[in-house]
């Protein structure tokens, strides 16, 4: 993707919660998503990023395709505003190999194998893979909902 793209346009996460710097590529069937640990993050331990933090990680990235539904181009985008509010219903599941340190780069993809819309909302079935330049992080399987924001614009 060669134009920049605000993410927070996608996911209703804010600074210490946003777990995506960048959004590298987009299609309705897949992303690719980079985050850079830095060393204030919430999910530090002994300098290493946590499996909450991976889990929160893949979790954003794999959300960004659905959130990209309801997201029109043109939109203007307020401080606190976001187009889809998303929860993981399920880890279906999820292996983990190493866990990555401060300042390493996070290479995240999602993979969309099944959705189902419904009334503004969707349920879907995601494969997630982080890796780093030193290899592969997590490989998992997740189910996520995600629901249309109807909040009150002013």
């Amino acid at each position: 993707m060669s134009e920049y793209v605000d993410i927070r346009k996608f996911l209703p996460h804010r600074k210490s919660m946003l777990m995506v710097d960048r959004l590298v590529t987009l299609s309705p069937e897949s992303v690719e998503t980079e985050y850079r640990i830095k060393d204030n993050s919430l999910f530090l331990k002994n300098n290493l990023f946590v499996e909450a933090g991976l889990i929160e990680n893949i979790a954003q990235t794999c959300s960004v395709i659905a959130g990209s539904t309801y997201f029109n181009k043109g939109d203007e985008l307020k401080e606190n505003d976001s187009a889809v509010i998303g929860y993981i219903t399920n880890i279906k599941t999820v292996k983990i190999v190493r866990l990555p340190q401060v300042g390493e780069t996070l290479i995240s993809k999602g993979t969309m194998l099944s959705r189902f819309d419904f009334d503004h909302n969707l349920t879907c079935v995601m494969k997630g893979e982080i890796h780093t330049s030193k290899g592969i992080l997590l490989e998992g399987l997740l189910n996520l909902f995600i629901k249309k924001n109807h909040h009150e614009r002013k």
